[in-house]
Protein backbone atom coordinates (compact mmCIF):
# COMPACT_ATOMS: atom_id res chain seq x y z
CA UNK A 1 0.00 0.00 0.00
CA UNK A 2 1.49 3.25 -0.94
CA UNK A 3 1.55 5.67 1.95
CA UNK A 4 -0.71 8.22 2.72
CA UNK A 5 0.49 12.42 2.34
CA UNK A 6 -0.08 12.56 6.08
CA UNK A 7 2.47 9.31 6.78
CA UNK A 8 4.77 11.19 3.89
CA UNK A 9 4.76 14.02 6.33
CA UNK A 10 5.40 12.37 9.53
CA UNK A 11 8.30 10.89 7.66
CA UNK A 12 9.79 13.91 6.50
CA UNK A 13 9.14 15.54 9.54
CA UNK A 14 11.22 12.80 11.55
CA UNK A 15 14.14 12.87 9.00
CA UNK A 16 14.68 16.86 9.51
CA UNK A 17 14.71 16.70 13.33
CA UNK A 18 16.76 13.98 13.47
CA UNK A 19 20.00 15.06 15.61
CA UNK A 20 23.09 12.56 16.55
CA UNK A 21 23.99 12.11 20.09
CA UNK A 22 25.01 15.16 21.61
CA UNK A 23 28.67 15.93 22.76
CA UNK A 24 27.39 18.23 25.80
CA UNK A 25 28.26 15.78 28.87
CA UNK A 26 27.15 17.16 32.60
CA UNK A 27 29.26 19.96 34.54
CA UNK A 28 32.30 18.64 34.63
CA UNK A 29 33.94 17.81 37.90
CA UNK A 30 37.43 19.04 39.27
CA UNK A 31 40.09 16.91 36.15
CA UNK A 32 41.46 14.12 37.10
CA UNK A 33 38.56 12.77 39.09
CA UNK A 34 38.39 8.84 38.90
CA UNK A 35 35.54 7.06 36.56
CA UNK A 36 35.21 10.38 34.19
CA UNK A 37 34.88 9.52 30.70
CA UNK A 38 37.87 11.61 29.16
CA UNK A 39 36.63 14.47 26.81
CA UNK A 40 39.55 13.52 24.41
CA UNK A 41 40.63 9.82 23.73
CA UNK A 42 43.52 8.53 21.46
CA UNK A 43 43.99 4.94 21.65
CA UNK A 44 47.04 4.60 19.43
CA UNK A 45 46.22 6.75 16.72
CA UNK A 46 48.61 7.04 13.56
CA UNK A 47 47.91 9.31 10.79
CA UNK A 48 50.47 9.29 7.63
CA UNK A 49 50.29 11.71 4.45
CA UNK A 50 52.49 9.25 1.99
CA UNK A 51 55.70 7.78 1.70
CA UNK A 52 57.95 9.05 4.81
CA UNK A 53 55.57 12.14 5.67
CA UNK A 54 54.54 10.86 9.56
CA UNK A 55 51.67 13.08 10.95
CA UNK A 56 50.89 10.86 13.95
CA UNK A 57 52.41 7.79 14.79
CA UNK A 58 50.67 5.54 17.17
CA UNK A 59 49.97 8.12 20.02
CA UNK A 60 47.79 7.51 23.13
CA UNK A 61 46.38 10.03 25.33
CA UNK A 62 43.78 10.91 27.28
CA UNK A 63 42.27 14.76 28.47
CA UNK A 64 39.49 14.51 31.76
CA UNK A 65 36.95 16.79 31.92
CA UNK A 66 37.60 20.21 32.94
CA UNK A 67 41.24 20.55 31.88
CA UNK A 68 43.25 22.84 30.56
CA UNK A 69 46.14 21.17 28.17
CA UNK A 70 48.84 22.10 26.04
CA UNK A 71 50.12 20.78 22.95
CA UNK A 72 53.50 22.07 22.01
CA UNK A 73 56.22 20.51 19.55
CA UNK A 74 58.29 22.66 16.61
CA UNK A 75 56.58 22.90 13.30
CA UNK A 76 55.77 19.77 11.83
CA UNK A 77 55.72 17.61 15.09
CA UNK A 78 52.35 16.55 14.67
CA UNK A 79 50.17 19.02 16.54
CA UNK A 80 48.55 20.42 13.97
CA UNK A 81 47.82 16.98 12.84
CA UNK A 82 45.89 16.12 16.25
CA UNK A 83 43.51 19.38 15.56
CA UNK A 84 42.20 18.72 12.01
CA UNK A 85 41.75 14.39 13.47
CA UNK A 86 39.68 16.13 16.66
CA UNK A 87 37.45 18.39 14.12
CA UNK A 88 36.96 15.39 11.21
CA UNK A 89 38.83 17.66 8.83
CA UNK A 90 41.16 14.30 8.82
CA UNK A 91 40.88 10.54 9.50
CA UNK A 92 42.62 8.54 11.12
CA UNK A 93 44.75 5.45 9.26
CA UNK A 94 44.64 3.19 12.54
CA UNK A 95 44.02 3.45 16.14
CA UNK A 96 40.54 4.82 18.40
CA UNK A 97 39.67 8.63 18.48
CA UNK A 98 36.66 9.14 20.50
CA UNK A 99 35.50 13.05 21.96
CA UNK A 100 33.47 12.77 24.89
CA UNK A 101 32.86 9.22 24.81
CA UNK A 102 32.23 8.76 20.72
CA UNK A 103 34.14 7.23 18.28
CA UNK A 104 34.95 9.65 16.01
CA UNK A 105 35.04 6.90 13.31
CA UNK A 106 31.37 5.77 13.79
CA UNK A 107 30.21 9.41 12.66
CA UNK A 108 29.44 9.62 9.40
CA UNK A 109 30.16 12.39 7.17
CA UNK A 110 26.51 14.18 6.90
CA UNK A 111 26.47 14.34 10.72
CA UNK A 112 30.19 15.88 10.94
CA UNK A 113 28.56 19.56 10.86
CA UNK A 114 26.21 18.25 13.60
CA UNK A 115 29.55 17.09 15.89
CA UNK A 116 31.27 20.51 15.19
CA UNK A 117 28.70 22.28 16.54
CA UNK A 118 29.79 21.02 19.96
CA UNK A 119 33.12 22.01 19.31
CA UNK A 120 34.76 25.33 19.99
CA UNK A 121 37.61 26.08 17.49
CA UNK A 122 40.22 28.94 17.65
CA UNK A 123 42.59 29.36 14.75
CA UNK A 124 45.92 31.53 14.80
CA UNK A 125 44.48 33.46 11.50
CA UNK A 126 41.14 34.43 13.93
CA UNK A 127 39.04 33.69 10.46
CA UNK A 128 36.16 36.34 10.81
CA UNK A 129 33.76 37.81 8.53
CA UNK A 130 35.29 41.18 7.38
CA UNK A 131 32.10 42.91 6.37
CA UNK A 132 29.98 42.04 9.24
CA UNK A 133 30.45 44.08 13.05
CA UNK A 134 31.94 42.63 16.21
CA UNK A 135 28.54 41.68 17.55
CA UNK A 136 27.38 39.96 13.83
CA UNK A 137 30.28 37.65 13.28
CA UNK A 138 29.73 36.21 17.00
CA UNK A 139 26.06 36.37 16.17
CA UNK A 140 26.64 34.16 13.11
CA UNK A 141 28.09 31.50 14.93
CA UNK A 142 24.49 30.84 16.54
CA UNK A 143 22.99 32.12 13.45
CA UNK A 144 24.39 28.69 11.52
CA UNK A 145 23.08 26.23 14.24
CA UNK A 146 19.75 27.26 14.23
CA UNK A 147 19.81 29.53 17.48
CA UNK A 148 16.87 31.78 17.60
CA UNK A 149 16.56 35.67 17.37
CA UNK A 150 16.06 35.32 21.58
CA UNK A 151 18.94 33.15 22.16
CA UNK A 152 20.86 35.73 19.69
CA UNK A 153 19.86 38.77 21.98
CA UNK A 154 20.30 36.84 25.09
CA UNK A 155 23.84 34.90 24.63
CA UNK A 156 25.67 37.60 22.23
CA UNK A 157 25.63 40.39 25.04
CA UNK A 158 26.87 37.64 27.19
CA UNK A 159 29.92 36.39 25.49
CA UNK A 160 31.05 40.11 24.75
CA UNK A 161 31.06 41.04 28.38
CA UNK A 162 33.03 37.69 29.43
CA UNK A 163 35.93 38.49 26.65
CA UNK A 164 35.59 42.66 27.40
CA UNK A 165 34.23 43.32 23.60
CA UNK A 166 31.20 45.23 25.20
CA UNK A 167 32.50 48.71 23.67
CA UNK A 168 33.42 47.21 20.45
CA UNK A 169 30.06 45.59 19.45
CA UNK A 170 29.80 47.63 16.47
CA UNK A 171 33.09 47.54 15.12
CA UNK A 172 34.42 46.10 12.11
CA UNK A 173 37.37 43.90 12.31
CA UNK A 174 39.55 46.03 10.43
CA UNK A 175 38.78 48.49 13.09
CA UNK A 176 40.44 46.18 16.22
CA UNK A 177 43.84 45.05 16.89
CA UNK A 178 44.94 41.85 16.93
CA UNK A 179 44.21 41.38 20.25
CA UNK A 180 40.90 42.26 20.06
CA UNK A 181 40.48 40.64 16.67
CA UNK A 182 41.50 37.29 18.81
CA UNK A 183 38.96 37.76 21.54
CA UNK A 184 36.15 38.36 19.05
CA UNK A 185 37.50 34.57 17.81
CA UNK A 186 37.15 33.13 20.92
CA UNK A 187 33.91 34.87 21.84
CA UNK A 188 32.39 33.19 18.57
CA UNK A 189 34.14 30.07 19.30
CA UNK A 190 32.31 29.97 23.07
CA UNK A 191 28.69 31.33 22.25
CA UNK A 192 27.25 27.83 22.07
CA UNK A 193 29.61 26.89 25.35
CA UNK A 194 30.73 23.83 24.15
CA UNK A 195 32.68 21.35 26.52
CA UNK A 196 35.79 21.45 24.21
CA UNK A 197 37.53 24.31 23.37
CA UNK A 198 40.65 23.82 20.60
CA UNK A 199 42.72 26.49 20.16
CA UNK A 200 45.38 26.74 17.56
CA UNK A 201 48.49 28.92 18.12
CA UNK A 202 46.19 31.21 19.29
CA UNK A 203 48.94 33.78 20.71
CA UNK A 204 51.05 33.35 17.86
CA UNK A 205 50.84 36.91 16.64
CA UNK A 206 50.70 39.02 19.85
CA UNK A 207 52.63 40.94 21.50
CA UNK A 208 53.61 39.17 25.81
CA UNK A 209 51.17 40.78 27.25
CA UNK A 210 48.08 41.04 25.02
CA UNK A 211 49.42 37.39 25.08
CA UNK A 212 48.71 36.75 28.71
CA UNK A 213 44.99 38.57 28.40
CA UNK A 214 43.92 35.83 25.75
CA UNK A 215 45.17 33.20 28.26
CA UNK A 216 43.69 34.97 31.09
CA UNK A 217 40.30 35.09 28.79
CA UNK A 218 40.88 31.41 27.88
CA UNK A 219 41.27 30.86 31.80
CA UNK A 220 38.06 32.07 32.68
CA UNK A 221 36.74 29.77 29.65
CA UNK A 222 37.79 27.03 31.45
CA UNK A 223 36.92 27.73 34.80
CA UNK A 224 33.48 27.91 33.43
CA UNK A 225 33.91 23.64 33.14
CA UNK A 226 35.01 23.54 29.39
CA UNK A 227 38.11 21.42 28.74
CA UNK A 228 40.75 23.77 26.91
CA UNK A 229 43.54 22.40 24.65
CA UNK A 230 45.78 24.95 23.36
CA UNK A 231 48.22 24.03 20.79
CA UNK A 232 51.31 26.57 20.79
CA UNK A 233 54.88 27.77 20.05
CA UNK A 234 55.01 29.87 23.51
CA UNK A 235 57.61 28.15 25.46
CA UNK A 236 57.78 30.59 27.50
CA UNK A 237 53.82 31.05 27.87
CA UNK A 238 53.49 27.16 28.69
CA UNK A 239 56.05 27.20 31.46
CA UNK A 240 54.46 30.07 33.29
CA UNK A 241 50.54 28.61 33.03
CA UNK A 242 51.74 25.70 34.82
CA UNK A 243 49.58 23.04 33.36
CA UNK A 244 49.95 19.92 31.57
CA UNK A 245 52.22 19.69 28.50
CA UNK A 246 51.92 17.21 25.76
CA UNK A 247 55.03 17.38 23.82
CA UNK A 248 55.00 15.67 20.19
CA UNK A 249 58.19 15.32 17.71
CA UNK A 250 57.96 13.49 14.44
CA UNK A 251 54.48 12.30 15.73
CA UNK A 252 55.50 10.92 18.52
CA UNK A 253 54.60 12.07 21.90
CA UNK A 254 57.77 12.39 23.70
CA UNK A 255 56.43 14.28 26.91
CA UNK A 256 53.11 14.28 28.75
CA UNK A 257 54.22 16.50 31.78
CA UNK A 258 51.33 17.04 34.39
CA UNK A 259 52.60 20.06 35.81
CA UNK A 260 50.35 20.83 38.86
CA UNK A 261 52.26 23.61 40.71
CA UNK A 262 49.47 26.13 40.89
CA UNK A 263 46.69 26.86 43.47
CA UNK A 264 43.42 25.58 41.33
CA UNK A 265 40.92 27.93 43.42
CA UNK A 266 43.10 31.08 41.71
CA UNK A 267 40.58 33.50 40.36
CA UNK A 268 41.33 35.11 37.02
CA UNK A 269 42.98 38.48 38.25
CA UNK A 270 45.32 36.30 40.37
CA UNK A 271 46.22 34.55 37.50
CA UNK A 272 47.10 37.08 35.10
CA UNK A 273 49.16 38.34 37.97
CA UNK A 274 51.01 35.26 38.12
CA UNK A 275 51.75 35.15 34.53
CA UNK A 276 53.57 39.03 35.16
CA UNK A 277 55.17 37.64 38.41
CA UNK A 278 52.90 40.34 39.80
CA UNK A 279 50.60 40.38 43.06
CA UNK A 280 47.48 41.45 42.61
CA UNK A 281 47.29 44.56 44.41
CA UNK A 282 43.60 43.97 45.43
CA UNK A 283 41.20 40.60 45.08
CA UNK A 284 38.99 39.59 42.15
CA UNK A 285 35.06 40.21 43.31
Amino acid sequence: MAPTRSTSRRVRRRIVTERPPALVTPPAPPAGTPGTTPVIEFRSVSKHYGVGAVGLDQATFSVDPGAFMFLVGSTGSGKSTVMRLLIKELEADSGTLRVAGHDLARIARRRVPFYRRNLGVVFQDFKLLPNRTVHDNVAYALQVTGGSRKDIRAKVPDILRLTGLATKLHNYPDQLSGGEQQRVAIARAFVNHPPLLLADEPTGNLDPETSIGIMQLLYRINRTGTTVLVATHDQAMVNKMRRRVLELSHGRIVRDEASGLYNRDESTREFAARLRNDVPRTPEL
